[in-house]
């Protein structure tokens, strides 16, 4: 025996504010886990009692749900715009992106069951096919709204896009690119 002691393992320490391996992957599994809920939900949901056989329950629901999913945008949106480093937009922007999209896919496939709504509208992937179309500007042709409810939702789609969603994917990347400029700000003041 030497009588040496061992060199102490250097192992870096974490940058204050910095979240390192698991904490840093936990947050986005679990948003990645409630999107995946709201997927499976849309698809498991019992959307058939809604419709013609409970109108005002539809409308109610629905305005109720677009208003949280907004109120819940317009504040993540406030966080980015106040520079909260605490937040994290885009994931919840994402998930907020996901629901909205769900709430009007659910939307059609109620109003599809009143006759005359809609024209080629049979299923919930046909519903939630129609609403990312529609989103998207690329409007197909294959399903078309007929009635007068189906094309006012649709017109609410695409005047909800326009404001929130937009107004949403622009906080998000007014967000990332000062994330970038920063970075580099930070290797220099060391």
């Amino acid at each position: 025996m030497t009588g040496r002691r061992p060199a102490p393992r250097f192992e870096p320490r974490p940058r204050a504010g910095r979240r390192t391996g698991w904490d840093a992957v936990r947050p986005w599994l679990v948003r990645a886990g409630i999107a995946v809920a709201v997927v499976v939900a849309y698809f498991l949901l019992p959307l058939d009692h809604l419709g013609p056989q409970r109108p005002v329950l539809s409308w109610v629901l629905f305005a109720l749900l677009l208003t949280v999913v907004a109120v819940l945008l317009l504040r993540q949106i406030r966080h980015v715009l106040l520079d909260r480093p605490d937040s994290r937009p885009g994931v919840v922007i994402s998930l907020l992106i996901v629901l909205s999209v769900h709430v009007f896919s659910a939307t059609y496939y109620a109003l599809a069951k009143q006759p005359g709504e809609f024209s080629g509208l049979h299923t919930r992937l046909d519903a939630l096919y129609f609403t990312v179309v529609t989103l998207a500007t690329v409007g197909y042709g294959d399903i078309t709204p007929r009635g007068q409810a189906a094309r006012l939702v649709t017109v609410l789609q695409i005047a909800y896009s326009f404001v929130f969603l937009t107004a949403a994917a622009t906080a998000l990347t007014t967000r990332l690119r000062d994330m970038v400029v920063r970075r580099p700000e930070r290797g220099r003041s060391r």
